[in-house]
């Protein structure tokens, strides 16, 4: 007996101790998490901030000096330009070391690692997209260039030099949560953190469904309800602008473009949010004479914050802005002499293209009359807990053939089964020197040579300088293509379906100093029908470009105020469009007490999208179901997965056509009416909202049924941020919806001495434990703004420094 006592006293401890230190499931181990010297209570920061340090790198080849906000916004000052990248990358992984990692570990297709079987597909997907492929062809670009390389270089040699000073209780809590641990950082991850920017922002693709469409309704049907111009529109370049350049021949339109076959597959249509505003006014609109500059990016909102701000300052560089943790420059922001801006063009350059096989081998498949051989490249994904896997992609002169089979993986649904990507973000490039010229820039020459650098993704560069010139250009590099190629699936095997070569930089559409006396853009039509060439079918609607240039228009003496209001605006041209049409067709006899209420509010509402309106949580779940009950019927179809027709479309149906063959419902045996469905909806919309948040009250207010929130950027709870009670929509101006929204904040005052003004929804630093996690939230809801503190050198004395870093070299 005393040694089976013996025994068990031996093994339970040792049985403890291994339940302590090892990871089950999705929880880290224990022993580790909890330890206090070197767990999470490490994590935990005081206010408190040392207020100077002397530190000494081996990277460094001068002295620098990097001087912390009390934002605890890094202001870096180097004698060179290897110094300014390097501290650049060693201040932003002080602060979103994990963030980084984590980014550009998902980009890679390498989650897997950390996490193991789990994210197998999610892998597998990155990898088939062709993610690595493009970044490795991305950074062939960058290093070719004797100053791209040279920033990736110091920024990667900076990142390095702080993951070496960690050790584990200084390593951020994501780390200690999922039990693993950084690696040195790499070239190629910079490349793969910008493909990923162009993934988000190709913003999905529609021609898997309009291939669908076009085999079940044929082409006047198609042509009819998804025209290549919207109805209503207000393009980014005015109305009437000439083109001072001859075009060149547009590739003619293969005979047979129409006539490929798709298989059953979805997808995810583009999504309205993933979009931008920006404008900037000319000083004949300001009461201070000089340009003013707004931007504000939409993207999924996460914390850690998308963006980082930083003062990058050097011999021939002072800028400030904010940069995407894990790539050098500043991305969006302004110097002593110019500020500039991006949204995203959604211009047409990933398409897929049907192949034909010789046989199940995939090793040849036929183009131009002739089999053609593939290329295999192997995928290494290594998974914790298992054996690795190899995955072979097979490549055609497109690109990679992304599936044979489709696996049970939501993102997959996008990708038909047997086609080849052809995507721009495959191809060598180098957007680094755009930013790198943006950075140092001082006229409108410098910006227009900064823009011949750029590929992809396509963005609206916004453009404002102390000289008293503005300009916008939709710029990147767009393929040479007949019109409407990628509207649908392409055929592989004709070469007049390839892309046939790219759009001259200096043609791509541009406007400057234009009458109107400013310029802007919100993910709207890029021009008007007379642009010779084709960048794409179909754009973000107009509703939020059209209210921004009525509300430009009329501004006069404009000023920062002006700007950040115009950034705030939630008023809805929707609302404005429709009512005066379906209001009228309510049969408010038919009506319950609770929507008769309902009728009253929403014919009374000021058709701002508020936080405190009812009459906007109303018209919202109307027209959306409004919009099911008009297409639904037709185009969801078991098997054969298709889009609805345009809100544009709709709407322009519902004011010109009222009596369209469109209202019908075909799946039941009576004839409805547009009268019929818009009661059906309006009575469909108040039931749902009075099942879900009560009697009509201020349950029903449109920020408590939105629910804006800021989440964290892996969704581990507890570490987003409360519920935020604030107004905005996806169609106004302020485009907030439950996670998406503003991403940054940007107003710049040109002038002798410049004036930026700013915000983003989270803060500086990626720990969850530390109060700049998410101090600039709330200032961030109330649509206020920060000044930022753009200073002229060290020893400046107009922003208020917590901190110090002094550099030297080892």
């Amino acid at each position: 007996m005393n040694r089976v006592k013996a025994l068990i006293c031996i093994i339970i401890p040792i049985l403890l101790a291994y339940a302590f230190n090892t990871k089950f499931g999705d929880t880290p181990p224990l022993l580790k998490f909890l330890n206090p010297f070197t767990g999470f209570w490490q994590n935990a920061e005081s206010s408190m901030v040392t207020a100077n340090k002397n530190i000494t790198l081996k990277g460094a080849k001068d002295k620098i000096d990097i001087l912390f906000d009390d934002k605890m916004i890094p202001h870096v000052f180097a004698k060179n330009d290897h110094d300014v990248y390097y501290a650049q990358g060693y201040v932003t992984a002080m602060h979103r070391l994990w963030q980084m990692d984590f980014q550009t570990r998902f980009a890679a297709g390498r989650i897997s690692e950390v996490v193991g079987k789990k994210a197998i597909e999610v892998d597998r997907y990155q990898r088939r997209m062709g993610m690595v492929y493009g970044a490795e062809n991305s950074l062939k670009g960058m290093m070719e260039d004797p100053k791209a390389k040279e920033m990736i270089l110091a920024y990667t040699e900076g990142i390095n030099d702080y993951i070496h000073s960690l050790n584990r209780a200084k390593l951020p809590l994501e780390y200690k949560l999922l039990d693993f641990k950084p690696e040195d950082w790499t070239p190629i991850k910079c490349a793969l953190l910008l493909k990923q920017m162009s993934a988000v922002l190709a913003m999905g693709s529609d021609e898997f469904y309009m291939t669908n469409i076009l085999k079940k309704f044929g082409p006047e049907i198609t042509k009819d309800l998804f025209p290549d111009y919207p109805f209503k529109e207000s393009p980014i370049i005015p109305v009437g602008t000439k083109w001072d350049f001859t075009p060149l021949p547009i590739p003619p339109t293969p005979k047979g473009y129409t006539e490929m076959l798709t298989g059953n597959v979805q997808t995810k249509q583009k999504v309205e949010g993933i979009g931008s505003n920006n404008w900037a006014v000319s000083g004949a609109k300001t009461a201070s004479g000089y340009p003013i500059l707004a931007n504000d990016p939409h993207l999924d909102l996460t914390l850690p914050s998308i963006w980082y701000q930083i003062q990058l300052n050097a011999p021939g560089l002072n800028s400030y802005g904010v940069s995407l943790p894990g790539a050098p420059g500043v991305i969006i922001g302004f110097n002593k002499d110019i500020a500039w801006g991006v949204t995203n063009v959604a211009a047409d350059v990933l398409d897929f293209y049907q192949i034909k096989f010789k046989d199940d081998t995939h090793k040849d498949y036929w183009y131009n009359n002739a089999w053609k051989n593939t290329t295999q490249r192997f995928e290494k994904i290594k998974i914790r807990g298992a054996a690795d896997e190899i995955d072979t992609v097979y490549y055609t002169h497109h690109g990679p053939v992304v599936y044979f089979q489709k696996p049970k993986y939501s993102k997959a649904n996008n990708v038909p089964v047997g086609n080849a990507l052809r995507w721009i973000a495959h191809d060598k490039s180098n957007e680094l020197l755009t930013f790198y010229y943006l950075n140092r820039g001082k006229n409108y020459a410098d910006y227009r040579k900064a823009l011949t650098y750029y590929t992809a993704p396509a963005q609206n560069f916004i453009f404002a300088s102390a000289e008293n010139d503005i300009a916008i250009t939709p710029n990147g590099k767009f393929p040479l293509k007949w019109k409407d190629q990628g509207k649908f699936i392409l055929d592989g095997s004709d070469p007049g379906n390839d892309w046939q070569g790219w759009i001259p930089a200096n043609q791509n559409p541009t406007v400057k100093n234009p009458p109107r006396n400013f310029v802007s853009s919100a993910n709207q039509s890029s021009t008007d029908q007379t642009y010779p060439y084709y960048i794409n079918w179909e754009f973000s609607p107009y509703e939020r470009g059209q209210r921004i240039n009525n509300r430009l228009t009329t501004m006069t003496k404009a000023n920062v105020d002006s700007m950040r209001n115009l950034q705030g605006d939630s008023y809805s041209l929707i609302a404005e469009n429709l009512l005066p049409s379906i209001l009228p067709l309510i049969n408010a006899g038919q009506l319950n007490a609770t929507q008769k209420e309902a009728l009253s509010i929403t014919t009374k509402w000021n058709k701002y999208f508020e936080a405190n309106e009812v009459g906007a949580s109303i018209f919202d779940l109307w027209t959306k179901r409004l919009t099911y009950n008009i297409w639904d019927d037709e185009f969801t179809i078991a098997d054969i997965p298709m889009r609805y027709p345009s809100r544009d479309r709709t709407v322009e149906l519902i004011q010109k056509d009222p009596n369209s063959k469109w209202f019908d419902n075909v799946k039941t045996s009576q004839k409805e009416t547009l009268t019929d469905l818009v009661n059906e909806s309006f009575k469909f919309a108040c039931d749902s909202l009075e099942r879900k948040y009560g009697p009509i009250g201020k349950n029903w207010n449109w920020a408590k049924v939105k629910n804006t929130n800021v989440p964290h950027l892996a969704k581990i709870p507890g570490f987003g941020s409360k519920t935020l009670l604030i107004g905005g929509s996806k169609s106004t101006v302020n485009a907030i919806s439950e996670s998406n929204g503003p991403s940054w904040r940007m107003v710049v005052e040109l002038g002798k001495n410049p004036k930026g003004h700013g915000v983003y929804p989270g803060g500086q630093s990626g720990n969850p434990g530390s109060p700049f996690y998410d101090n600039m939230i709330d200032t961030w809801a109330q649509g206020k703004l920060y000044d930022l503190f753009f200073m002229q050198s060290a020893d400046d004395k107009s922003s208020k420094i917590i901190s110090h870093y002094k550099i030297s070299k080892k």
